[in-house]
């Protein structure tokens, strides 16, 4: 059998790391003060095995609800002669000074910490500690980190790790004197009051520099790297104050810049956000330059850019012959300078990338999937401005259109949503392109893995955002999903979503009606330890309080419909629930429905199957013997709503009740005897042959009523029940009923003196069935 999309199995290592940091005191820790992990002493890590335990377990902290963070977790690294450090990645706000400081006696060769806004000059400080041995380091997204923190407090929302307002004072002190190693650097997004010329003089070695949103007082000064600098990134970078003059100083600013790149050099990304505006302006001549001066170019970006003039061939002459990636044939006429094709060439929100011949290997662009899916892949994790733009592209792809690189897509989009957990745009396109490429049309290509990915970054979104359109979109998405199968393994986690979206009474009516149905399904078809777990959640409070809500707006939607169903299924063989239903006035609501809503046949059909798994219970049924409650189950004897569902559920109800005998019937009116009349009359009134809308796991409810004499009625509804399921579903219940003993039970009804003849009858009838019944040799199914 050919495997689906995305089955390979996780790594041997992964499994290890994610099981020993699930477990760490269980594993390679023991628990020390205040509870916190100790190394234990025995144990000598790696720097192959630590820098995994540290990505990993930042990887469960952004992406795993259920992970805890561990309080001093990096503490367990702060000896080198137990734990060795090398390669390390941070990401985000959870990361602290003193997360750094714990690892500052590690000989770093590469430090990457993206967005981590929590870190102040203090983590410069230890950053100093690296400057021997540091190779890579990126700060991007680090805003705070040359800032120092002051005691004196301010109006503004700054705090410290205390929560404690404090004052920002730019850190003049730091240097990178002495980072003699260090080649490339990533200081994207700097703050503007961070000289960065100052900055970087003494790091006369580098060989990659990202400078990604940075304001450059004088571009001039990058050329003290021309003869080393093989990167160079100018992303959202103007490159001069008055080039907006004139073409001649544009053309005289690039010449300075172009300076920089003798042949050594291979990358160069000098794109723009479109939307933002920018005083440097592309030209055919300028574009011209850097293909005849970089030789060695590999890699080119000039997504965003407006062109001042035209770069492309006349619309006849793109459209000959089929699409080459030769530089001589490019439709791009200062490309054709080329030597060779590009590896990489970035053309998103340029028209350039519309024209047909484009020398380069990948192309981001909005033209086709392709272009589109490269541009996710290459801006997903520096720049998700870019990344939820090409997302959104992507789901006009799967909406409209089909989605050929389906494996690739889920991955990307998957990777955008963990990347982006906290970005709200991300989230929103990124959450609605699940949804589509999750659907029907694609699912039978999708193995359980990548599957079981969707679902935790659908949560993750869920978990995030209480924002109406990213709470839709991945309701609508987990709809996707066989229920409650596929989301049994985060059956608790998504419970608890569900309801806690369903809190507010006053939620978005679409959301409420989707979040409602899913609910619904979740609580059917589970065990009973599911059941009563999810009871404890507030899961019959929620729904009854959903009921009270559209009573009082007199108004019985699928909102309502769903919330009734969805405690018929709940309270199904689970007592808790069943008296936590009775706890919370569900009796009250239920006649106050009835009044309120006497045609809505669906409505009676669900609430009169959840009171026969309330009277199932035999410490419950004394609470449903009332005049007022009998009285209303027997008039719906008589009721022709739904087929005979409604007076079917109605006469279990009483089976039940009858059972526990006369002397529990401690009311004059109504009659035992006449109520049990009704039910005789009932249940000959109904056509054996009826297909049901009802979905029994277990007979063993009705089973207990054959083999007694205390109430015949009771005997005979479970024997007509019986009946009618062996007769229409002879595949589903013959083999349940058998399995259960229930031929037995039967054949003792055929010998009690006090069984009614007509249910006798029934009862050969079903026993016939069910040896007349034969399994399918092929049936894989149980």
């Amino acid at each position: 059998m050919a495997s689906k999309v995305g089955d390979d199995p996780e790594s041997l290592i992964t499994l290890t790391l994610t099981y020993c940091l699930r477990n760490l005191c269980r594993t390679m820790c023991y628990a020390g003060d205040k509870n916190r992990p100790r190394l234990r002493p025995d144990i000598f890590l790696p720097s192959e095995i630590c820098d995994k335990l540290v990505n990993a377990y930042m990887d469960l902290v952004h992406t795993d609800s259920d992970f805890e963070e561990y309080g001093g977790f990096f503490l367990l690294f702060s000896d080198p002669h137990s734990t060795r450090l090398s390669r390390v990645q941070l990401r985000e706000d959870v990361v602290r000074d003193r997360d750094l400081e714990a690892i500052g006696k590690q000989d770093l060769i590469e430090l990457h910490l993206t967005n981590c806004t929590n870190l102040s000059s203090r983590s410069l400080k230890t950053l100093s500690c690296f400057r021997q041995t540091l190779v890579s380091l990126s700060l991007f997204g680090c805003n705070n980190i040359f800032y120092r923190k002051g005691a004196a407090p301010l109006a503004c929302s700054e705090a410290d790790e205390e929560g404690r307002p404090v004052r920002r004072h730019l850190d003049l002190d730091f240097s990178f004197q002495g980072f003699s190693r260090l080649r490339l650097l990533n200081l994207g997004g700097l703050p503007t009051e961070v000289d960065v010329e100052s900055l970087l003089r003494p790091l006369t070695t580098l060989t990659s520099l990202d400078l990604s949103g940075v304001h450059l007082a004088r571009a001039a000064f990058l050329t003290q790297w021309r003869e080393r600098l093989a990167s160079l990134v100018l992303y959202n970078v103007d490159l001069c104050e008055d080039i907006a003059l004139c073409e001649q100083c544009q053309t005289e600013c690039w010449i300075c810049l172009s300076s920089l790149w003798p042949p050594p050099s291979r990358h160069l990304d000098i794109s723009r956000e479109s939307r933002r505006s920018c005083k440097f302006k592309l030209t055919r001549n300028m574009l011209t330059n850097i293909v005849q001066s970089l030789t060695h170019l590999v890699s080119l970006d000039i997504s965003g850019h407006t062109m001042l003039d035209n770069c492309a061939v006349p619309h006849l002459e793109d459209a000959l012959g089929r699409p080459s990636i030769e530089p001589c044939k490019s439709s791009i006429l200062p490309l054709r300078e080329l030597k060779r094709p590009l590896q990489f060439l970035g053309l998103y929100d340029t028209t350039l990338c519309n024209l047909t011949h484009i020398p380069a290997y990948k192309v981001t662009g909005g033209k086709n999937e392709d272009q589109i899916l490269n541009a996710i892949e290459a801006y997903t994790e520096f720049r998700p401005e870019l990344a939820h733009r090409a997302i959104n592209q992507l789901f006009d792809i799967a909406r409209i259109q089909h989605c050929n690189q389906l494996l690739r897509a889920l991955k990307l989009v998957i990777a955008a949503l963990k990347c982006h957990k906290y970005d709200k745009s991300i989230q929103v396109t990124g959450s609605a392109a699940l949804f589509y490429l999750t659907n029907t049309e694609y699912r039978t290509d999708q193995s359980v893995k990548l599957r079981r990915q969707v679902i935790q970054v659908v949560l993750n979104g869920m978990e995030q955002y209480q924002e109406v359109t990213v709470q839709r979109n991945c309701c609508l998405t987990l709809c996707n999903f066989s229920i409650p199968e596929e989301l049994e393994f985060q059956y608790h986690r998504v419970n608890q979503l569900l309801l806690r979206i369903l809190e507010p009474t006053r939620q978005d009516e679409s959301i409420q009606r989707i979040a409602v149905h899913l609910c619904n399904a979740l609580v059917c078809q589970v065990d009973n330890d599911h059941k009563e777990a999810v009871g404890k959640m507030g899961f019959v409070k929620t729904m009854l309080n959903l009921i009270q809500k559209k009573l009082q707006d007199k108004l019985c939607d699928q909102v309502m419909e769903f919330s009734w169903s969805a405690l018929w299924n709940i309270t199904d063989e689970t007592p808790d629930n069943c008296q936590m239903f009775l706890d919370r006035s569900g009796m009250a609501l239920f006649l106050e429905c009835l009044k309120e809503f006497p045609d809505k046949q669906e409505l009676h059909r669900n609430m009169l199957g959840l009171l026969g798994n309330v009277a199932e219970v035999k410490a419950l049924r004394p609470q449903l013997m009332t005049p007022q409650f009998i009285t209303v189950f027997s008039n719906l004897l008589d009721s022709k709503a739904d087929g005979i569902e409604v007076s079917y559920n109605a006469c279990g109800v009483l089976s039940h009740i009858m059972f526990d005998g006369p002397e529990a019937w401690a009311m004059v009116e109504p009659c035992r005897d006449e109520v049990m009349d009704r039910m005789w009359d009932a249940i000959q009134s109904w056509d054996v042959s009826s297909r049901r809308n009802i979905n029994y796991r277990s007979f063993e409810p009705i089973l207990r009523l054959l083999p007694q004499s205390i109430s015949p009625v009771s005997q005979h509804w479970a024997t007509w029940a019986l009946y009618n399921l062996v007769s229409v579903y002879p595949s589903k219940y013959c083999p349940l009923l058998i399995k259960e003993g229930g031929m037995a039970l039967l054949q003792r009804v055929l010998e009690l003196q006090t069984s009614h003849e007509e249910t006798k009858d029934m009862a050969r009838k079903v026993m016939e069935h069910c040896g007349n019944f034969k399994e399918d040799p092929m049936d894989t199914g149980r």
